[in-house]
């Protein structure tokens, strides 16, 4: 599978260096459609960005964001680089990763230098990862996923990494060895789980996930969690040590009476946020900053997962580098800038 994932970004990196940019240069921004990568519709990233352009296609004149929501953000964060796309879902650990030329990223040189080019608008929870089965599969814990067909994420992707760590922190068992890996993106895992052709559907979401939600309507699922004596295994360190990793909590009862497990519910949590191509114009990024965050409340009231997404958030684990034109709007607001959102920028 590594080979596969190395091979795929190294295409992505080639088409970069031959074929023409978007963003030669801030003015580039001249044209009217800027595009916008994230990951499927029921993430809690989709209707997040999905929410910002909506906002700007709205309020902000001149600038028209297509959001382009396939693929993952492994490959969403070289286009952005190179210039192809103007936005896309980034993450603490992707931005390291990509950074250091490691994980996905260990075999395709020259994208270190490529993350210099990129830019953050906020941060933002992504939420937790829920870990689903149904109330009925015989699945009670993470023991019980050997032989069983589980959905990690999209093949390549970051959640792809973490929920196969996850797995093997949890119980040693390797993927593809132990259980079998379903390769779908995010939209065609949930149908296909709610079909009953998995048996295991990661999704690193905040809490009520539309699509979860929806699966409940008609379904009794069961969420697993980290019991507690695996909270200072060292077996899981190689997940929450990374940047934006953290526990955190799944509320009892947030899923209605359709979902059996009884209490809070104990999982990885993570960070992630709106990254862009630093040449993007600043005066642009500080109108859009500004249209998003004095739009999000009215947004919030029709859907409640917007609640989670707050001013104070906005630099939690933050390592790539603040836009000038967000900075702009968050001092002209009285926010503090810390030391970490502006280093390594220009």
């Amino acid at each position: 599978m590594r080979h596969h994932i190395n091979s795929d970004l190294k295409l992505t990196l080639c088409a970069g260096l031959f074929g023409s940019a978007l963003l030669a240069s801030g003015a580039s921004l001249a044209a009217e459609n800027l595009r916008m990568s994230t990951l499927g519709p029921g993430t809690s990233p989709y209707i997040v960005m999905n929410t910002f352009a909506t906002i700007v296609n709205d309020q902000v004149e001149d600038y028209s964001i297509q959001v382009n929501a396939t693929g993952a953000a492994t490959r969403h964060a070289v286009e952005t680089a190179q210039g192809r796309s103007h936005f896309f879902m980034s993450s603490p650990n992707l931005y390291h990763m990509m950074a250091t030329e490691t994980g996905p990223y260990s075999e395709v040189r020259g994208v270190g230098a490529l993350a210099e080019n990129l830019r953050t608008v906020f941060n933002f929870p992504m939420g937790f990862y829920h870990v689903v089965t149904f109330a009925d599969s015989g699945i009670e814990s993470f023991d019980d996923l050997q032989g069983k067909k589980v959905f990690l994420g999209p093949p390549g992707g970051a959640a792809y990494q973490t929920t196969r760590l996850f797995i093997e922190g949890m119980t040693g068992l390797q993927h593809n060895e132990d259980y079998d890996v379903v390769a779908l993106g995010w939209d065609a895992a949930a149908q296909s789980f709610q079909d009953g052709h998995i048996d295991v559907y990661f999704n690193p979401t905040l809490p009520p996930s539309p699509a979860i939600s929806q699966i409940t309507l008609t379904n009794k699922i069961r969420l697993l969690g980290i019991p507690d004596d695996k909270l200072d295994d060292p077996a899981m360190q190689p997940v929450l040590e990374r940047p934006g990793f953290r526990l955190g909590e799944i509320p009892a009862g947030v899923y209605g009476d359709n979902q059996v497990t009884e209490g809070d519910i104990r999982t990885v949590g993570v960070t992630v946020g709106l990254v862009i191509h630093k040449d993007v114009a600043e005066e642009a990024i500080y109108d859009m900053t500004k249209a998003f965050w004095e739009g999000l409340e009215a947004r919030a009231g029709q859907l409640p997962l917007l609640s989670n997404i707050t001013l104070e958030d906005v630099f939690v684990d933050i390592n790539t580098p603040l836009h000038p034109g967000a900075e702009r709007y968050y001092r002209e607001i009285g926010m503090e800038i810390p030391e970490e959102a502006l280093a390594g920028r220009d």
